[in-house]
């Protein structure tokens, strides 16, 4: 009886990681804003998380977490280069779209 409510659990995990990283999919590729972009790859890398940290408890192998870990630092540092980097389309353009991002061609 523990294994079902085990398999529930995850199965709601996985549909909720598997929402998450559809948004991201949707929002990524229907929107042109640079902000919206990156949240949008934010959520797609949180419903991978997901995902795999309940595949780790469902195995009962603890090297998911530890690997969560490592792509929550990954994705925190691609969010600094990414808004510094908007941050200078910003500066130059006035706008953060990304189709502004043909106009830094040198």
């Amino acid at each position: 009886m523990n294994f079902f409510a085990t398999t529930t659990i995850t199965q709601f995990h996985i549909s909720l990681g598997l929402a998450l990283f559809s948004i991201g999919v949707v929002g990524f590729l229907v929107r042109r804003s640079g902000l919206i972009a990156l949240m949008s790859l934010e959520l797609m890398l949180n419903g991978v998380n997901l995902c795999l940290v309940s595949f780790s408890q469902m195995h009962g192998n603890p090297d998911g977490s530890s690997l969560f870990l490592f792509i929550v630092l990954v994705a925190a540092a691609e969010a600094a280069l990414a808004l510094s980097i908007l941050v200078a389309l910003y500066r130059k353009t006035g706008s953060v779209s990304l189709d502004d991002f043909r106009s830094l061609r040198g």
